[in-house]
């Protein structure tokens, strides 16, 4: 589903050459490397801060923690979405609180997320999914004065809405650069995101053990340091990062083209002013157990994401949140398939991809 081999084979000479400078200044945690990336990225997003971190799930953990969530407050999400969303809110003591998502994009659905408000919520998450960013803007619309909207950026790296880039949009945005992400590390590895310096300071305090100078200690924090060697790594990627993503756009063109005439899958859906960075490309058929296993048994690395919708999960059945909860995300969670995409996919790859995708919903 995602050819990582061929990104490396265009930074492997640059990575090797910033890592031996690295192994021989033996300077592995911070340092100029990681404040190098953060600066580019932070211009290239066109956001005032990028804080490196240990992992999207920590960025997501510390941002709420720098807003000020605490047991007993609520915060919105999509019920659609990894569960990492809502690991983190619940690791930082709150409460998540899901909501459906809309049935043509699997965003969250902005009215059932302003229905969810109560006295308790502090903040909302919507989730930036598949590529292409929740309507930020018309959440803040909505949402009473004081919450705050956290930015779920993982798979969203270029994205935009109505011109502004996915983590410019809310008070803050984490992202990850795990390795299958558009902007992807050779390990874990994050980053928060924000406009507001007080925010930046908080995340920047947090992740390193709260600390502002070393052996000072003032707040109790975390040990969620990006380091170096992935910093050398993100930089390389970087610098190719618009090339990569326009080819991606590329893709789920052709992909758009050559679904238009094949009855029984529903294509992925644009929100008006969104332009997507195709993450994934994901489509909707019916019977996908068995469209799925046809797939795989062709050879072709077609995935789900995701099987298990948040309430559905051990991890939080204590939300008390059985099926029927979400309809739309239940029917999604049955139906959808990321089928292969990456910048180097070949147009014979995607014509194959869908001749057997084809034959499969006609059976």
């Amino acid at each position: 589903m995602l050819d990582l081999a061929s990104a490396h084979a265009e930074v492997a000479d640059e990575i090797a050459a910033g890592w031996a400078d690295i192994l021989a200044r033996t300077a592995f945690v911070g340092g100029p490397r990681v404040a190098a990336f953060e600066t580019d990225y932070a211009t290239w997003s066109g956001i005032r801060h990028c804080v490196g971190v240990g992992n999207g799930t920590d960025a997501l953990e510390l941002a709420l923690r720098a807003l000020g969530v605490r047991a007993g407050d609520e915060c919105i999400m999509p019920a659609n979405t990894f569960i990492a969303t809502a690991e983190a809110v619940a690791r930082a003591g709150a409460t998540p609180v899901l909501v459906d998502c809309d049935e043509d994009t699997a965003l969250i659905d902005v009215e059932a997320a302003a229905a969810a408000v109560t006295e308790r919520t502090r903040v909302v998450l919507p989730v930036h999914l598949y590529g292409q960013t929740a309507a930020v803007e018309e959440l803040r619309a909505v949402l009473p004065e004081g919450v705050a909207i956290l930015e779920d950026a993982a798979q969203s790296q270029g994205a935009r809405r109505h011109g502004v880039a996915a983590g410019k949009l809310g008070d803050i945005a984490g992202t990850s650069f795990y390795p299958g992400k558009n902007l992807g590390a050779y390990g874990d590895a994050g980053a928060v995101l924000t406009d507001r310096d007080d925010l930046a300071e908080a995340i920047r305090l947090l992740r390193d053990h709260g600390s502002p100078r070393k052996y000072e200690h003032s707040v109790l924090g975390f040990n969620s340091r990006l380091d170096a060697l992935q910093a050398v790594v993100l930089s390389a990627k970087l610098r190719r990062l618009d090339d990569w993503n326009a080819a991606r756009r590329a893709a789920a063109a052709r992909y758009d083209e050559l679904l238009s005439d094949v009855d029984g899958v529903v294509g992925p859906v644009v929100a008006e002013g969104n332009e997507p960075v195709w993450h994934l490309y994901v489509v909707r058929v019916a019977e996908r157990a068995r469209v799925l296993r046809e797939l795989h048994e062709s050879g072709i690395g077609a995935g789900i994401h995701y099987p298990v919708p948040v309430h559905r999960t051990e991890a939080f059945a204590h939300l008390g949140l059985g099926s029927g909860a979400f309809p739309v995300t239940e029917r999604l969670a049955d139906e959808i398939i990321s089928l292969p995409m990456f910048p180097d996919i070949t147009p014979a790859q995607q014509e194959r991809v869908v001749s057997v995708l084809a034959a499969a919903v006609r059976r």
